[in-house]
């Protein structure tokens, strides 16, 4: 049985996994584990320094960014679009 999308958390990969360098308006992230480096953009890169490791529903992720970012134009769906492309790259994962 699926986890209610409100109870479903999201975590970035484990920090040590990682390596992001920010390049003007694209970060660089290359995922250890899969040897697979990835050019991000915003928000990409936003919701990544948000969740951190400990994790996040996609409500309160919504919250914070639109608080910390002054999103005008916050949206649940297209929220869950962004983490779905997160969690294909192993970027991001939920629990």
């Amino acid at each position: 049985m699926a986890l209610a999308d409100d109870t479903v958390l999201y975590r970035m990969a484990r920090a040590e996994s990682l390596s992001i360098v920010h390049l003007d308006s694209f970060s660089a992230v290359y995922h250890r584990a899969s040897g697979i480096t990835h050019l991000i953009t915003a928000p990409a890169p936003e919701i990544l320094a948000t969740l951190g490791e400990a994790g996040m529903t996609r409500a309160a992720l919504l919250d914070r960014l639109a608080r910390d970012y002054a999103l005008g134009d916050a949206d649940m769906d297209v929220l869950r679009e962004r983490l779905d492309e997160l969690v294909a790259t192993g970027l991001v994962s939920r629990a």
